[in-house]
């Protein structure tokens, strides 16, 4: 077999075509990856190499079957096959040896494609910023294809001495092998079937991304043996000899055995750096006890996207499929144009049916070939199981953060999205949440959108402390107290303290200072905020915490609409910025906050944390450094919006806003005589561990109301109609608060930004590119001109 890799060796570096071909397949490649703006590194402005090994199988597709077309047929063709079964070879170690050496020149043409790396790598937003790593794994998966596709032409050359004909049977069956399943897939009556996994592309699309698992590695394999074994079982056959059947089929059933192995023994081997590829043990046991089938059908589908959305797109892919390898099949994935094919009618009917279902669109500029369009896509998935429907927001804005930013943020929460939404579906018994009434909280219509969010993945309602037994309060996963306005009783507070001693889950929402925007307007610009008596000091200040009587005034504010004066008989409106209405950008690396977007406040007030034993406090929202706090009594007046307020006045540390509890509890009756009303009543002492969470605004859950009485979403402001993150907060204060698991831990995921540089890459694009273009053709010269000069210096002498 050695003679024989030997001799196809010697015969590919002596022709001139070998040269020719892998020039041809590096300047093809060369012009994709660094001149067309469609798939070039430089216009997707990230440090990755991910255009080389998506471009790369079709060109395999013709490189490969040009490097084997000639190596059987020629040989056949000529007679000399005959001459080397005169050797003491086999037909296995002949197609070894040939198969071996096409495999090496396959090697030989991707060692130049190295300089893309070191371009990138030099490139980068800092240098190296380039993750090597899955470089690495995606080379592997791009030399796995290559040995799929040398068995597969030297298969084809096997069956015809015409070396054209021999190419072109190749080139369709790599084709087929590689999409044909894909598209075979799509038909309506295969539909239901798992044919594409028989293709290359579910297997390659893994590996390409630095993910190696032992499914893929034994496809490949497995279909680079079938080939070869086929290719010496019509060698064979030609030379008119039987093969015995014993023989067919104890080669056959090494294949089912080596399958069913790499099924049961299923192992990742993640290349990438974060090991971003590598699902948590939260996500695997999700996926593995999937009680009912799950369809996930994702709205970001198309081609003409930025870079950054190709990104988000190929990440939510990368993920899915992820998920999937773990689902035993009960989990599949689609990605489609929701608006492909309609008319505006119709799209105007469909966005607006997009937006009943919580999926919301956002307007994307691309480029055309007459310039910039505006095109409206939604960055979001739908989540399908059991007649549930759990909608998925792909893209996480935040204020103050760049495009590419938000971008690398959404694909790091990509995985709790996903796991999160595919429990919610799939899960049976809801966790039960409740809100207080009784003390003048916020109505049910102020809670629309609250109560609906939630309603997703929870049982919700309302809950009074007064009548509601005990027992009933236990069975809560978490309680929610929605800006009470008037004082709770001893008996309400003790139900209160002994849930809580219980180990369940509060979240406060408390206004410690009367102020409302409305009465100001309504009592001549002007109102006099004061502290509230709601009779929750004592028992908060006994968990660790202090609301305190005062204002918080910020500098980072949204806006209220104001008059402006009169034009022509109509007053005119502006928006100004109302420092009452802090917008508080979470700074905090805890999951419940990580990646939110700003929080939309109304009348703050500071909060004191107080050492207390057992118990472990996290801040979660905090005013920004240009923030100062007014005690109250104080007069409120919207005259204040005509002052330019001086950063130098409220320059100060950030003060605290928002506190996440967590640990053992003392109860706030502890050796005190039990309330009027309370009787056989065993006072638990101190907690079990539990956590809750306080903020000193009560107005974070509340959604706008519009003037005919419809809900606006929460979050969102209808003045300057912007979307704040006070949604996704409460979403992610309910999933950390009721649920054990850890599955809100993976919004701590992190996954480093790896971006070019963006001012080199605009002053050194010639440059680049012509180094990109002509160093790789200029290694395969020299080589060959090297290559040339020892042969002939060899057989000189």
């Amino acid at each position: 077999m050695l003679s024989i890799f030997k001799k196809e060796i010697s015969a590919y570096l002596s022709s001139l075509v070998a040269y020719i071909t892998i020039g041809v397949f590096l300047l093809v490649m060369g012009l994709f990856l660094w001149v067309f703006p469609d798939s070039s590194i430089l216009e997707y402005g990230y440090a990755s190499l991910e255009s080389l090994f998506n471009t790369a199988p079709f060109l395999f597709m013709f490189l490969i079957p040009a490097i084997t077309m000639r190596s059987l047929a020629e040989e056949r063709r000529e007679g000399t096959f005959e001459l080397l079964l005169t050797r003491p070879l086999t037909h296995l170690q002949i197609v070894l040896g040939k198969y071996l050496a096409c495999l090496l020149l396959v090697l030989f043409a991707l060692l130049p494609t190295l300089v893309y790396y070191y371009s990138v790598y030099t490139l980068g937003a800092t240098e190296g910023n380039v993750d090597t790593g899955a470089v690495i794994g995606s080379y592997i998966g791009l030399f796995l294809l290559g040995g799929v596709f040398v068995a597969i032409g030297l298969f084809a050359s096997s069956i015809s001495k015409n070396q054209i004909i021999a190419f072109t049977i190749s080139v369709f069956l790599c084709y087929f092998f590689f999409s044909g399943f894909d598209s075979l897939s799509r038909l309506l009556s295969l539909q239901n079937t798992d044919i594409q996994s028989l293709g290359i592309t579910e297997h390659y699309e893994s590996v390409s991304r630095g993910v190696l698992n032992t499914r893929d590695l034994v496809y490949f394999v497995l279909l680079a043996a079938l080939f070869i074994w086929l290719t010496v079982f019509v060698l064979i056959m030609q030379q008119q000899k039987s093969i015995r059947g014993t023989v067919m089929l104890s080669v056959l059933s090494l294949f089912f055995p080596l399958t069913l192995m790499a099924t049961k023994a299923f192992t990742r081997f993640d290349f990438t750096k974060e090991k971003r590829f590598t699902l948590s043990i939260i996500s695997e046991n999700v996926m593995d006890s999937l009680a009912a089938p799950v369809k996930v059908t994702v709205f970001l589908e198309g081609d003409n996207f930025p870079g950054g959305f190709k990104r988000l797109q190929r990440a939510t892919r990368d993920m899915l499929s992820d998920l999937q390898s773990y689902s035993h099949g009960k989990m599949e994935f689609d990605f489609v144009d929701p608006l492909d094919g309609l008319n505006t009618e119709e799209q105007n009917t469909a966005i607006a049916s997009f937006q009943d279902r919580g999926i919301e669109p956002t307007n994307l500029s691309v480029k055309t070939d007459d310039g910039l369009s505006q095109k409206m896509i939604f960055p979001a998935a739908m989540v399908s199981a059991g007649g549930k429907e759990i909608p998925v927001k792909l893209l996480q804005t935040r204020i103050g953060l760049s495009p590419d930013e938000v971008l690398n943020n959404s694909i790091q929460n990509l995985e709790y999205a996903f796991t999160s939404a595919i429990k919610k579906a799939t899960g049976g018994g809801k966790p039960r949440v409740g809100f207080t009434e009784g003390h003048n909280e916020l109505s049910n219509l102020q809670l629309n959108d609250a109560l609906r969010s939630l309603s997703d993945g929870f049982l919700v309602g309302r809950v009074d402390l007064k009548s509601i037994p005990f027992d009933s309060l236990k069975k809560l996963s978490l309680l929610v107290i929605p800006k009470p306005d008037a004082p709770f009783t001893e008996t309400e507070k003790f139900k209160l303290d002994q849930y809580i001693m219980n180990g369940g889950r509060v979240l406060w929402a408390i206004d410690q200072v009367s102020a409302e925007l409305d009465s100001l307007r309504g009592k001549g610009g002007e109102q006099l905020a004061f502290q509230k008596k709601l009779n929750l000091d004592d028992q908060l200040f006994r968990y660790g915490i202090r609301i305190n009587a005062d204002l918080v005034a910020d500098m980072s504010c949204s806006q209220i609409p104001v008059a402006a004066g009169n034009v022509g008989g109509q007053a005119q409106i502006q928006l100004a910025p109302w420092l009452f209405y802090p917008v508080f950008i979470p700074q905090s690396k805890h999951p419940v906050v990580k990646n939110v977007d700003g929080i939309t406040s109304q009348f703050a007030s500071t909060i004191d944390t107080i050492s207390v034993k057992n118990v472990n406090k996290t801040i979660l929202l905090s005013t920004s450094p240009y923030a100062k706090k007014l005690t109250v009594p104080y007069m409120l007046t919207l005259q204040a919006l005509e002052q330019e307020p001086d950063p130098k006045e409220f320059y100060s540390e950030p003060k605290t806003t928002g506190v996440l509890l967590e640990g053992r509890f003392a109860s706030n009756f502890r050796n005190r005589p039990v309330p009027e009303g309370v009787e056989h009543f065993t006072v638990l002492p101190e907690s079990k561990p539990t956590k809750m969470i306080v903020f000193s605004d009560g107005d974070l859950f509340k959604n706008q109301v519009a003037a005919d009485g419809s809900p606006y979403p929460l979050g969102y402001d209808r003045y300057s109609r912007q979307t704040y993150g006070n949604k996704n907060l409460l979403l992610n204060i309910a999933d950390y608060l009721t649920d054990d698991s850890g599955l809100i831990e993976l919004r701590g995921k992190e996954i480093q930004l790896r971006l070019l540089d963006r001012a080199l890459v605009r002053s050194q694009k010639l440059y680049w590119q012509i180094i990109n273009m002509s160093l790789p053709l200029a290694i395969v010269l020299i080589f060959a001109i090297f290559q040339h000069y020892v042969r002939r210096l060899k057989y000189a002498r």
